[in-house]
C-alpha cells in the first residue's frame, strides 16, 4: 500500500526549477532549433513565398532533390563499441588546408534576396567557424565586399563560364587579387534547368509585385522593411538586369564550354581548383587526368537535370577510381550532420551545404547562418562518438551500408 503525503516546499524546490525566458525573440526562435528542418520551418514563416520557394524548390518534378535527400535516409551506420570517444578532431586538411568542420558553404545565387545580409552573414559566420565560404557568381555581394567581411577567412570564387569570356575572366582576376584561395568551375549548366516554381510565383529580378506577392508579403513586414530600408539589390558580376532568374541565366550560360575551356581556365588561375557538378566517373577520371586539384559530385541540387544521378551513389565508385589522385567532394541532399558523416566514410573528403545554410540565413540573419552551423558541428560529433570514432580519418567505409531503394533493371 503507497503512503501519501502532503510534499515539503523544501522538497519541490529542485524539481521545480524555472527558466530564465529568453525575451529577444530572434535568439528565443534560435534556440528553439534543434535541427536544419526546424530552421526551415521558420524560414518559411518569415520569408515571402518566391525567395523562399527559390531556395526550396528545384528543376521540373523535383525528382532529382527528393532522391538525393532520400539516399542519406537510406543508409545504416555500423557502431564500434567500447572506444575512448571523451575528445573527437572533427578537423582535417582539405586542398591543403585545414579546416575545422568537414563541410563549407556552397555557393548560393541571389542571396540577399533571402535575406539582406546575404553573403556578408555566410562569410563571417563560416570564417568564425573555421571553414570556407563559397562565392557564387551570381551572388548578391562583390568580391571585394566578401573578402572584407572575412579578412581572415577561407573564401572560395564559384565561376559559370559566361559566352563573354573575356568578362568571366575579369571576375577570376578579382578573385585571385582579394585572396581568395580556390576557384570552383561549375560545368552543369550549359543552359539553365526548368524552375518551376520561380516561373509559378513570378520569381524576377528586381522582384515583382502582384496582388499575390503583396498579399503573401502581408504577414511578413520585416522581410519587406529589411529589403526596402537597405543597400538596393546588387549583384558580384552584373550591373543591371531586368527580367526573370531563367533569362538571366540563359543569357549568359555557355553551352560550348568544352574540356579545352576548362583547361585554359586552369592555366590563368593561381589557386586551387575544384570542377563542380561532376555527374558520371569517367568525367571523374578524365578531369583527373588533367590534374584538377578536386571534383565536386553534385547534381546541382537538383536544380538542372531532373532525374539526374544521385551524388551520394556515386561516391563510393568514383572514389575507388580517383581518390588516390585528386580529393573528392559532395553536394546536393545534405540535411544534417549524420549525412556529413556517412559521406566522410564514404571517401568524401569534404561537403558543401547550400539549402541548409539558407535555411539559417533565412531564419535570423548571421545569427540563424551561425545556428545552422552549430547544429551540423553538434550533429557530426554526436554521430562520430557514437560510431566509436575519434578523428574522420577513422571513418572507413564499413561504418556505413547504402540501402538501396532505386535498383536498375537489367
Amino acid at each position: 500500500m503507497v503512503k501519501r503525503r502532503f510534499p515539503r516546499p523544501k522538497e519541490l524546490a529542485p524539481l521545480m526549477r524555472f527558466k530564465t525566458p529568453e525575451l529577444n525573440g530572434k535568439k528565443r526562435r534560435l534556440q528553439g532549433a534543434l535541427t536544419i528542418a526546424d530552421l526551415r520551418a521558420i524560414a518559411q514563416r518569415r520569408t515571402p513565398k518566391a525567395p523562399f520557394d527559390y531556395t526550396e524548390g528545384a528543376a521540373e518534378g523535383e525528382l532529382s532533390l527528393a532522391r538525393a535527400r532520400q539516399a542519406f535516409s537510406d543508409i545504416e551506420f555500423h557502431p564500434a563499441i567500447l572506444r575512448d570517444v571523451s575528445q573527437v578532431d572533427t578537423g582535417w586538411e582539405v586542398l591543403g588546408e585545414r579546416v575545422a568542420l568537414p563541410f563549407g558553404i556552397a555557393p548560393t545565387g541571389f542571396t540577399r534576396m533571402m535575406h539582406t545580409e546575404g553573403e556578408v552573414a555566410g562569410a563571417s559566420a563560416a570564417a568564425a567557424a573555421g571553414i570556407p565560404f563559397s562565392l557564387s557568381t551570381m551572388g548578391t555581394t562583390s568580391i571585394e565586399d566578401v573578402r572584407a567581411a572575412a579578412p581572415d577567412g577561407r573564401n572560395w570564387f564559384q565561376l559559370y563560364m559566361w559566352k563573354d569570356r573575356e568578362r568571366s575572366m575579369q571576375l577570376v582576376e578579382r578573385a585571385a587579387a582579394a585572396g581568395f584561395d580556390t576557384l570552383l568551375v561549375t560545368v552543369d549548366v550549359p543552359v539553365a534547368g526548368a524552375r518551376l516554381r520561380d516561373k509559378r510565383n513570378g520569381f524576377s529580378i528586381p522582384p515583382a509585385l502582384t496582388v499575390g506577392t503583396i498579399v503573401n508579403a502581408i504577414p511578413r513586414p520585416w522581410w519587406w522593411w529589411d529589403f526596402l530600408t537597405t543597400e538596393p539589390l546588387a549583384f558580384a558580376s552584373l550591373s543591371s538586369w531586368n527580367g526573370t532568374v531563367g533569362e538571366l541565366l540563359d543569357a549568359m550560360f555557355d553551352p560550348t564550354v568544352t574540356y579545352d575551356d576548362l583547361k585554359w581556365i586552369k592555366e590563368q588561375w593561381p589557386g586551387k581548383l575544384v570542377v563542380k557538378g561532376v555527374q558520371t566517373v569517367d568525367d571523374a577520371k578524365r578531369l583527373t587526368s588533367l590534374g584538377v586539384d578536386g571534383i565536386t559530385l553534385s547534381n546541382h541540387g537538383g536544380r538542372q537535370l531532373d532525374r539526374a544521378p544521385i551524388p551520394f551513389h556515386l561516391l563510393p565508385e568514383v572514389v575507388r577510381e580517383v581518390g588516390k589522385d585528386t580529393e573528392v567532394h559532395l553536394d546536393t541532399g545534405i540535411m544534417s550532420g549524420a549525412d556529413i558523416v556517412a559521406s566522410i566514410a564514404l571517401g568524401a573528403r569534404f561537403t558543401l551545404i547550400g539549402r541548409a545554410y539558407l535555411y539559417g540565413l533565412m531564419a535570423g540573419g548571421r545569427e540563424g547562418v551561425d545556428r545552422a552551423i552549430e547544429i551540423l558541428r553538434g550533429e557530426i560529433t554526436r554521430t562520430m562518438k557514437l560510431l566509436g570514432v575519434r578523428s574522420l580519418d577513422e571513418l572507413e567505409p564499413h561504418h556505413v551500408t547504402q540501402l538501396q531503394r532505386l535498383i536498375p533493371r537489367g
